[in-house]
């Protein structure tokens, strides 16, 4: 079932970090291609084209329960996104297939009418749509799962109180013209939010208002948050406009602490969310895109696997049970990927200046984590929940 509040509030997403894989939820996927329902418990699996027109078929049917993409990207340079949507809500995502590539993404599917999208960032505009019919799906009665979903909610709550305490700190620092002070503290206090990130679609238009990058936002639209902040400090200056964004980035950072002790989480969602986190990181953080004025990268990618690792934690004993090996060589290219990382290390949760890191060091740590989300968007196959 689509990740929601409790107040199921929808809104337009901004930057969404979906897509950890595949937790999926009792039997399985759909039939193929634009074929019609499956019924009963048979697999259920879906596969998709990306073309320079969009989605091929443009018309899909499925049962209501969990479902598998199979997206495929054979030419198109044009797009390389595929979505499902519920209204604004982005249920599925899976980015990045360039032409040439494939890539799965799993959901759980309420029934309903979903707008499916094959596009890319400056296009998502829905290409075609899937029909669901069946029964609402009901949570995991699958205690492991339920224990680790909830366990996730009160780590995501627990740093959202840690990042309203930092971001107190740092919005006084920038109001007061502390500069030094300030850089300081925008690097600390980014960390709880980047250990949240594979929920974040969870956060609606609060993610876009604390997290966007200068060229998310569209022309004319105010750009909010962190980043115009971390522009001012490390390139043009601060100015008496920046003490209004600071103190807009703590109200909506007070906004997300309310917003995320009411939100639910679907093991399916939570699965996805870690998985193409770190699939952004090594497809375009680690590229310098995010922190390009501060090149606090490093602190962040470390916080971004932080969160990614805390998921895995908490499903681990389900994945144990039925793919113990599956489960050791993912827990050794965590192991791998935080040796890879260990060496940039300047203290605590603090990282060496990305600026610093050859070209060659990048594309080693990018290798690292295309080889630990590898066997990870494996996990979700193996579980079963009941």
């Amino acid at each position: 079932m689509p990740l929601r509040s409790k107040h199921d509030d929808r809104h337009p997403l901004g930057i969404l970090l979906l897509g950890f894989v595949l937790l999926v939820a009792s039997a399985v996927l759909l039939a193929a291609c634009g074929s019609d329902e499956s019924g009963g418990s048979a697999a259920q699996k879906i596969a998709v084209e990306i073309t320079d027109e969009g989605c091929q078929p443009t018309d899909l049917k499925a049962k209501s329960g969990p479902a598998t993409f199979t997206v495929t990207n054979t030419a198109s340079d044009v797009n390389n996104e595929f979505e499902v949507l519920d209204g604004a809500l982005i249920v599925g995502e899976r980015e990045n297939l360039v032409a040439g590539l494939s890539g799965d993404v799993s959901v759980n599917l309420d029934p309903g009418t979903y707008d499916i999208v094959c596009g890319n960032p400056g296009n998502r505009e829905p290409t075609g749509r899937l029909v669901v019919t069946g029964g609402n799906v009901a949570a995991t009665t699958n205690p492991g799962l339920a224990r680790a979903v909830d366990e996730y909610a009160d780590f995501v709550v627990e740093q959202s109180n840690i990042l309203e305490r930092r971001a107190s700190a740092f919005v006084a620092a920038v109001k007061a013209g502390n500069v030094p002070l300030a850089k300081r503290l925008y690097e600390t206090s980014r960390i709880p939010y980047e250990k949240i990130e594979p929920v974040a679609e969870s956060f609606g238009t609060l993610d876009p208002a604390i997290d966007a990058r200068e060229n998310d936002i569209a022309q004319g639209d105010p750009w909010t948050g962190y980043h115009p902040l971390e522009k001012a400090l490390w390139a043009t200056g601060l100015t008496a406009a920046d003490d209004r964004l600071a103190d807009q980035l703590l109200v909506n950072i007070k906004r997300l602490q309310k917003r995320v002790k009411a939100n639910t989480y679907d093991p399916v969602q939570l699965a996805n969310g870690a998985v193409e986190l770190l699939n952004e990181v090594s497809q375009s953080k680690v590229t310098g895109e995010e922190e390009r004025y501060s090149h606090i990268d490093l602190t962040t990618f470390k916080a971004n696997v932080d969160g990614a690792k805390e998921a895995f934690d908490l499903l681990e004993p389900e994945l144990k049970k039925v793919d113990p090996d599956l489960a050791r060589e993912i827990e050794q290219r965590f192991n791998d990927l935080y040796a890879a990382l260990d060496k940039y290390q300047v203290k605590g949760d603090v990282y060496e200046n990305y600026s610093k890191v050859n070209q060659q060091e990048r594309r080693e740590l990018s290798q690292k984590v295309d080889a630990l989300a590898q066997p990870l968007a494996l996990m979700g196959g193996q579980i079963v929940t009941q």
